[in-house]
C-alpha cells in the first residue's frame, strides 16, 4: 500500500510541475517512479525531504523568472527539468532509501541529508544566486566572471545555499520525529545539513570551474554548458567530455553526503 501512496502523492505532485512547466513529461515519470520508491521502501522521512527539496526549488525556479531568463539558455540544467535531471538530484538518495530497505541503519540517514542538503543548496544558489546585482567572482581565481558563468559564485548565492542546506537539515528533523527514525538532535541534523549543503555546492562550483564539459558560443562567445546556443551549434572549449553537469551534480552529491556520514559519525 506504501508503494502506491508514494506513487499517488508523487505522480500529482510531479503533475502539478508538468503543468507549470517545470519538468518535462519524462521528468514527470521520473519523479513519479522515485516518490514511489522513497515513500514504499523508506518512509516520510525520505518522502518528505525528497518533496521538500522539489517544491520549494520548483517555487525558487519561478522566481523572478524573466530576469533569469537570459542565463538559463546557457544552462545545461534549467527551470524545467528532465528525468536525467531528476535521478542527478535525487537518484543518489534513492539507492541509499533501498539500501536502508535491506540494511537499515541510521547511518544511511545522514549520507542520504548530505545528499540531499547538496541538491537543495546547489539549486538554491542558482535560482537565488542568478539575481544577484554584483558579478559572481571565481572560485579558483576570485576574479569577476560573467553572470552564469561556471565556477562562479556570489555572495547572494552562497547564503542561498546555506538557507537550503539548513532546510534540509530542520526537515529532517521534523521528519525524523514523526517517523522515530533515528531520534538525532536538531542541532545534528542542521550541523550536517548546513554543512553536507555547503560541501557539495562548493564541490559543484569548483568541478565546474575545472573540468565540466563547457562549450563556447560562436555568436555572442560566452561559455556555455549547452551545445547549441543563440540558434547555432557551439563548439568544445574545455573540461573533459564525461563531466556533464548531471556527472558534475552527481559527484556533488557524492560530496555532500560524505560529509554527512562524517558528520554524524563523530558529533552523533
Amino acid at each position: 500500500m506504501n508503494w502506491l501512496i508514494g506513487a499517488a502523492c508523487a505522480f500529482i505532485v510531479a503533475g502539478a510541475a508538468y503543468f507549470k512547466r517545470s519538468l518535462t513529461l519524462s521528468g514527470w515519470i521520473a519523479a513519479t517512479f522515485m516518490g514511489m520508491v522513497y515513500y514504499g521502501a523508506g518512509s516520510l522521512f525520505w518522502f518528505g525531504i525528497l518533496l521538500v527539496f522539489f517544491i520549494s526549488s520548483t517555487l525558487l525556479s519561478k522566481l523572478k523568472q524573466s530576469q533569469k531568463s537570459d542565463l538559463e539558455g546557457s544552462y545545461a540544467k534549467t527551470g524545467r527539468r528532465d528525468a536525467g535531471q531528476v535521478f542527478a538530484n535525487g537518484g543518489i538518495g534513492m539507492l541509499l532509501c533501498l539500501t536502508n530497505f535491506i540494511w537499515p541503519h541510521p547511518a544511511w540517514g545522514y549520507l542520504f541529508v548530505g545528499v540531499m542538503a547538496t541538491v537543495t543548496s546547489d539549486t538554491w544558489a542558482t535560482e537565488v544566486g542568478s539575481l544577484s546585482r554584483k558579478a559572481p567572482r571565481s572560485i579558483l581565481t576570485w576574479k569577476r566572471v560573467s553572470p552564469g558563468a561556471s565556477g562562479g559564485i556570489s555572495t547572494l548565492g552562497t547564503w542561498a545555499a546555506a538557507a537550503g542546506g539548513l532546510l534540509i537539515g530542520l526537515s529532517a528533523w521534523t521528519f525524523d520525529a514523526l517517523t522515530d527514525v533515528s531520534r538525532t538532535s536538531l542541532w545534528l541534523w542542521l550541523v550536517i545539513g548546513l554543512i553536507g549543503g555547503l560541501v557539495g555546492a562548493f564541490t559543484d562550483s569548483f568541478l565546474g570551474a575545472t573540468v565540466q564539459l563547457m562549450y563556447r558560443c560562436q555568436i555572442c562567445e560566452k561559455e556555455v554548458e549547452v551545445a547549441e546556443h543563440c540558434g547555432v551549434q557551439t563548439h568544445y572549449h574545455r573540461g573533459h567530455h564525461l563531466m556533464t553537469n548531471d556527472a558534475v551534480n552527481l559527484l556533488s552529491s557524492i560530496a555532500g553526503a560524505i560529509a554527512g556520514i562524517v558528520l554524524g559519525s563523530l558529533l552523533g
